[in-house]
């Protein structure tokens, strides 16, 4: 089900009967037909499972099924957005940044120190992502917000890319990442001070980065 792009801000979705998809709540700007929108307390298609460690860590955002016949306009808080096409693979991205999302795609979610081990949990620590992060896996559309508009910036063998982790939005493929530390770096090309720190993203894929260090 793809995702119509009006502008920078607002997404448009097409419903058949026998469809459906997720949203943020309040993430519904308007619609045509028949459409319903109920409350979802099971984490999409990944069931109760997939969000029982963000409940306990307090992470979870609540989601919509959104169903019927009709378009829907989605948009919130004015955040750009950007539609991601999943073929099959997966994409790794914070709940809170999740606007709609194919009902067809399976969700989960993978605790931050399987990527990295205890410097994933630090990186989710430092960088405000917390411990948990989301997966949608499959064949079909997210539309994910961001500040400032969105890049798409390929990982390739031999061509990691270092990311300023309150830039970072998503990655997709076969990614590693890990937190690794540049005295001064942040000094010189970001806002904050202190101890720097950046991801390094190595592998096959892609890694989407805002062009802005503020959080959702």
């Amino acid at each position: 089900m793809p995702f119509r792009e009006i502008n920078s801000k607002m997404v448009e979705a097409t419903l058949a009967p026998g469809q459906k998809l997720f949203s943020q709540r309040g993430a519904m700007l308007a619609y045509r037909g028949e459409v319903s929108f109920t409350p979802n307390l099971q984490g999409g298609q990944g069931g109760v499972a997939s969000m029982i460690g963000r409940r306990v860590a307090g992470e979870s955002t609540p989601l919509m099924t959104v169903e019927g016949s009709g378009t829907v306009m989605f948009g919130h808080g004015g955040h750009h957005i950007q539609v991601i096409e999943l073929a099959g693979d997966t994409l790794y991205v914070e709940a809170d940044r999740l606007l709609a999302f194919d009902g067809t795609l399976r969700q989960g979610t993978m605790f931050m120190g399987l990527q990295g081990g205890v410097m994933g949990m630090v990186r989710g620590q430092v960088t405000g992502q917390g411990l948990f992060t989301t997966t949608l896996q499959g064949h079909g559309a997210v539309a994910v917000m961001a500040h400032g508009g969105v890049i798409e910036l390929p990982i390739a063998p031999g061509r990691d890319v270092h990311v300023d982790p309150q830039a970072y939005v998503a990655h997709h493929g076969d990614v590693r990442n890990k937190l690794s530390t540049a005295v001064g770096w942040r000094d010189m090309v970001g806002r904050g001070s202190g101890e720097a720190f950046q991801l390094e993203l190595s592998g096959s894929g892609a890694v989407y980065v805002q062009a802005s260090e503020e959080k959702l």
